[in-house]
């Protein structure tokens, strides 16, 4: 590739992304898109996670324009929203599903919008005939809301014996038959959800949506500590952003690829950090200022 082209496919980049701004800006200024507004202030909170982002302007879009179409006696047509998340734990699926299920409900997609999660033990029975009935009685529950089943590759463990097997079945039928109109979200790490789809050659094309929630970077996973922190109105000193920042790529260096928890981690070592901080401003006895009752230091992320 020459300079040329490679400058060529820069600026189209910067284009298209200039363009998406000035779409979604156009959208957010109309006082009718008030629920679009609504989820963009949640979607802000979230730190990566670009994909979803995007994903939930299409959708939002398509409902809404299906609706102008409807006024002006145009067909419309319902698509599938059945969905697969891929992504290390703590990279913000489980919140994203939840975030669906409010939106869901606000456009009329969904009609209550709750959100139902669920492992493999909440599916699978022990006896013949028991997974299907309690396939079935979670898929009732979710009606018109969200069913999100966590580690879903789990399901294909046991092989073709397995009653997983039967609860993949269950669900599919659950799927197309539409009785029970609900979203159903299935979620796990990349490669097992990969290789769960590839060995049920049926499932990818009933879910259309596949997201990617790729692992946070450093820089990420510090601003998601700062954003906790105000959340909780907390402030740090740079030494203990820098302490957190030696324990974040310490942490990375000793585990592997399933190990690390992301956003979680993060919210675990906030959470003791204030601990720490509440037994050393305890112990100074004195009368504290609000500097010294919201501020964390280097020693609280030992």
């Amino acid at each position: 590739m020459n300079a040329q082209t490679s400058k060529s496919r820069i600026r189209v980049l910067i284009q298209d992304r200039e363009r998406d701004q000035q779409q979604r800006e156009a959208m957010l200024a109309d006082p009718d898109h008030y629920i679009l507004q609504k989820a963009e202030k949640q979607l802000y909170k979230l730190v990566g996670v670009n994909e979803l982002k995007t994903f939930i302007r299409e959708i939002y879009a398509w409902i809404h324009i299906n609706r102008c179409r409807e006024k002006h006696q145009l067909k419309t047509k319902q698509q599938s929203m059945h969905m697969i998340f891929k992504g290390s734990p703590g990279t913000g699926k489980t919140t994203a599903a939840r975030l669906l299920g409010e939106m869901f409900r606000e456009l009329g997609f969904l009609e209550k919008g709750h959100f139902i999660e669920a492992e493999r033990g909440d599916l699978v029975g022990e006896y013949i005939g028991q997974t299907a009935q309690k396939t079935k009685a979670l898929v009732q529950k979710a009606e018109g809301g969200i069913l999100f089943v966590d580690e879903a590759y789990a399901l294909a463990r046991g092989g073709e014996k397995d009653f997983g097997k039967e609860a993949v079945d269950t669900l599919v039928k659950a799927m197309d038959d539409n009785l029970h109109p609900f979203v159903l979200i299935l979620a796990g790490y990349s490669t097992e959800m990969n290789r769960f789809l590839n060995m049920n050659p049926g499932l990818p094309s009933r879910f259309p949506v596949q997201l990617e929630f790729p692992d946070f970077t450093t820089e990420q996973l510090l601003e998601i500590a700062e954003n906790m922190l105000g959340e909780r109105e907390y402030i740090w000193t740079s030494a203990a952003k820098e302490q957190m920042e030696k324990k974040i790529q310490l942490r990375r260096a000793g585990k592997t690829e399933h190990s690390f928890s992301n956003g979680r981690y993060i919210r675990n070592e906030i959470e003791q950090a204030i601990r720490y901080h509440a037994v050393r401003t305890m112990r100074e006895k004195k009368e504290h200022d609000k500097e010294a009752l919201k501020t964390l230091i280097g020693a609280d992320f030992k």
